[in-house]
């Protein structure tokens, strides 16, 4: 950096910071400026090397101690500090890339293959499911377009596929260099050959060199009973082709279950909302429901039920995911005040509440409550 920046300040801790605590705003900060996330950015990817810089001497207690006492100057001209401090030479293997990709791994799509061949980039699709088929399990087929291995090179890039690929002179095959920068070890991707370990004399004509090809790909996807919205399904190796030997990416297929007419669900239990007439509610029914299975289930209503009131169905709900066992069913009653009268329906309802009113035990919540507000106003006079 032109100008060194105080390490505690650009990770955006305390001098007093606990290694756990210091770790935790690493990544975040990391997270936050990492180039693929911010792609032409260069305030972020310079935000992004003086968090690495920092962090590698902090995080080491004697690299820390060694900064807290003599700041910066602990590390310059290079080899050891002041103070016969010697922390060996950069960050102990791989260098700030692998530092990162070791601590995010999967999550970035930072993965490599062998000789520092980057592999596939990880791809993601989704796939709308009925309620019905959440509940049995399913299988889809679903069509994608990514890149595959070139079929005319073998996915080498070169036209000659035995002879036309050689070991890069540069990093010999390493697929990166180092550069001494004062104190610190810089590890970067190789300039000649990008990284891959390897150059190509006479690019394949169908690739472009690059050893993949883009084209639409079919795949079925068996999609467990049980499943839940949301659910995240990985396919290790159906993503990105990586070309050139790497590795394929991954492919996740995100599960969108379609909202239901009759149920809703919550984990493995299942609700069913059944309206009823007063009249059923009051004298006492029995009712189909229909279950998620595609079965029925007879249901007795009590006389008196009250609106709101649940009926429980062991069993009957939905299967647990990769276990034989189910959740339950509940009915849900709601009783259903009854609309656009006929003359004769008014008469009787009349004649009911008349009656009704003459019977206090027949709706003694209402008396209650009633009562209740009559000594509510009664003590305020």
């Amino acid at each position: 950096m032109a100008t060194k920046l105080d390490y505690y300040a650009v990770l955006e801790v305390t001098r007093e910071v606990s290694s756990d605590e210091l770790k935790k705003a690493y990544r975040k900060l990391a997270m936050k400026y990492h180039p693929d996330r911010n792609a032409g950015d260069a305030s972020a990817e310079e935000r992004f090397k003086q968090i690495n810089e920092a962090y590698d001497v902090l995080k080491d207690a004697d690299k820390r101690a060694a900064y807290d006492r003599f700041g910066h100057a602990a590390f310059e001209g290079g080899g050891g500090g002041p103070g016969g401090f010697d922390f060996g030479g950069g960050f102990g293997g791989g260098g700030l890339g692998d530092i990162f990709e070791q601590m995010f791994g999967d999550m970035m799509g930072g993965r490599r293959g062998g000789g520092g061949r980057s592999a596939g980039a990880d791809i993601q699709t989704q796939v709308e499911i009925t309620l019905a088929e959440a509940f049995k399990g399913v299988k889809k087929s679903i069509t994608i377009k990514t890149r595959v291995m070139c079929e005319s090179c073998d996915g080498t890039g070169s036209k000659d596929k035995e002879a036309g690929v050689e070991v890069c002179p540069s990093c010999h095959g390493a697929g990166k260099v180092r550069a001494q920068q004062g104190f610190f070890v810089v590890e970067r991707p190789c300039p000649s050959c990008h990284g891959a370990g390897r150059v190509i004399k006479d690019p394949c004509p169908a690739c472009h060199g690059v050893g993949t090809v883009e084209q639409p790909r079919t795949l079925e996807i068996a999609i467990p009973a049980g499943v839940e919205d949301g659910t995240r399904i990985r396919l290790s190796g159906e993503g990105q082709s990586g070309g050139k030997g790497a590795p394929a990416g991954d492919l996740y297929v995100h599960i969108a279950v379609q909202a239901s007419e009759l149920f809703q669900r919550d984990g493995s239990n299942i609700y069913c909302r059944v309206p009823l007439r007063m009249a059923q509610a009051a004298l006492g029914t029995e009712v189909e429901v229909p279950v998620v299975d595609g079965t029925r289930a007879s249901v007795k209503i009590p006389a008196g039920t009250q609106s709101g009131e649940h009926f429980r169905l062991r069993g009957k709900g939905f299967s647990v995911l990769r276990s034989s066992s189910r959740g339950d069913m509940y009915v849900q009653v709601v009783v259903e005040t009854p609309q656009n009268l006929s003359k004769r329906q008014k008469e009787l309802l009349e004649e009911f509440e008349k009656e009704a009113g003459e019977h206090v035990k027949s709706s003694p919540e209402h008396a209650g409550f009633f009562s209740r507000v009559k000594d509510f106003f009664e003590g305020r006079s």
